[in-house]
């Protein structure tokens, strides 16, 4: 069946003014249809990725803090206990940690659940580990795991609230942009989710 939603109106040029209390960011989505050639990536002896298969949500939700609270991660933070449980407990989602002495400091997330476009979901790691080809390493990481499976797209999508080296590396890293959209939010700290004194890089108006 064709679907007949009439697409939102474009923004018009200008400057939109948010209220107190908002954000607003400027998303790219990234894609790739095969494994690129591998990039080497600096040996990691110290760091282990480990599968956390239907994973408790508090400690979930501490590690998600601890990646992306200063690019003010909140989504998973909102959720509700049962739609999250829903989605980390699915056979066709895969949840890692990267872990340093004992001590989860990375998050890499893949959704298989939709057959033919393939997400990875989430990717971060702690400001301890950025550098040194940290990233570079999960990355490759990431691709094995998900060009194991008989996958048709893998993609991603990263926002200005990310890291600037965030859109670069995915590029880097063999995706290609493919759009861009303004998503308009609450900022999580003025609603409670997250520390005031989170990401103060982006001042908090509200």
């Amino acid at each position: 069946m064709t679907n007949t939603t009439p697409l939102p109106a474009p923004l018009p040029d200008g400057i939109h003014e948010l209220p107190a209390g908002k954000l607003a960011a400027v998303v790219t989505y990234l894609e790739m249809f095969t494994r690129p050639a591998p990039r080497p990536a600096p040996e990691q002896p110290e760091l282990t990725l480990v599968r956390h298969v239907a994973p408790d949500l508090d400690w979930y939700r501490a590690l998600y803090r601890r990646v992306g609270e200063d690019w003010l991660w909140f989504s998973r933070l909102y959720m509700e206990e049962a739609a999250l449980a829903a989605i980390l407990t699915h056979p066709d989602v895969e949840v890692y940690s990267v872990r340093k002495g004992g001590v989860d400091l990375g998050i890499l997330e893949l959704d298989f659940r939709d057959d033919e476009n393939t997400e990875l979901a989430f990717f971060g790691l702690h400001e301890s580990l950025i550098g040194g080809g940290t990233g570079r390493w999960l990355m490759e990481q990431a691709l094995d795991k998900a060009f194991a499976h008989d996958i048709k797209r893998l993609f991603v999508h990263t926002c200005t609230l990310d890291s600037p080296q965030a859109l670069p590396f995915y590029i880097r890293s063999g995706f290609t942009p493919y759009g861009r959209a303004i998503e308009v939010m609450d900022d999580p700290r003025v609603a409670g989710a997250l520390p005031r004194s989170a990401a103060p890089h982006i001042p908090l108006i509200g």
